[in-house]
């Protein structure tokens, strides 16, 4: 059985709500959405709780999963919505603001490209790394950046997203490049204390 018929099986099996095929399609993605949801969350604790209510969401809607695209893109879908509403509740707590200095913002944005955080600084380090870089930013920087570069969201779709609008959400792309590249720079020239 190849594995996309695995796929159908497992599918099938969780929506007529066999306990079973559940934790296999939850064995099956987990690694790639426990991946997502580590890049939304602060600490892996809070990964875990995006996680757990993602695939509540996911097991909750599986019926309604009619096949058309791919199933790991939906649930990715949802896993990213999941991890966005939880920015979302927890916003209050969050020390930056995403509407925080605009002049500054503009000044940023039109210094940084997209070919900045595309160097030969970022080909020697792992995965790891990078993600430890990207979560020592503010949320509201981290988010967008997510979205912007990893998920390849548009800035209108993360500005509907966020409730924010799409100035707000360039605005903090750049902010968040800023602030890794100079992260990037400092390690680079061994000036870094981070948590590797």
């Amino acid at each position: 059985m190849n594995n996309e018929a695995i796929e159908k099986k497992i599918l099938e099996g969780c929506q007529n709500g066999k306990s079973e095929y559940q934790e296999k399609f939850y064995q099956l993605f987990y690694g790639k959405m426990m991946a997502i949801a580590m890049r939304y969350a602060k600490d892996a604790d809070e990964a875990k709780d995006i996680l757990q209510e993602g695939f509540i969401k996911v097991f909750g809607s599986i019926k309604q999963f009619k096949g058309e695209g791919s199933l790991e893109g939906w649930v990715k879908r949802i896993m990213v919505n999941t991890a966005i509403n939880f920015y979302n509740k927890n916003k209050k707590n969050n020390t930056t603001s995403f509407e925080d200095n605009l002049v500054e913002n503009n000044a940023l944005e039109n210094q940084m490209t997209d070919e900045d955080l595309e160097d030969d600084s970022l080909n020697n380090l792992t995965y790891d790394e990078i993600l430890v870089f990207i979560r020592k930013l503010p949320p509201a920087y981290q988010t967008v950046f997510n979205l912007y570069v990893i998920e390849q969201y548009s800035h209108k779709e993360i500005a509907n997203l966020l409730h924010i609008n799409e100035g707000t959400s360039k605005s903090n792309l750049a902010k968040a490049r800023a602030k890794l590249q100079k992260m990037l720079n400092s390690y680079n020239n061994n000036q870094y204390v981070g948590e590797f």
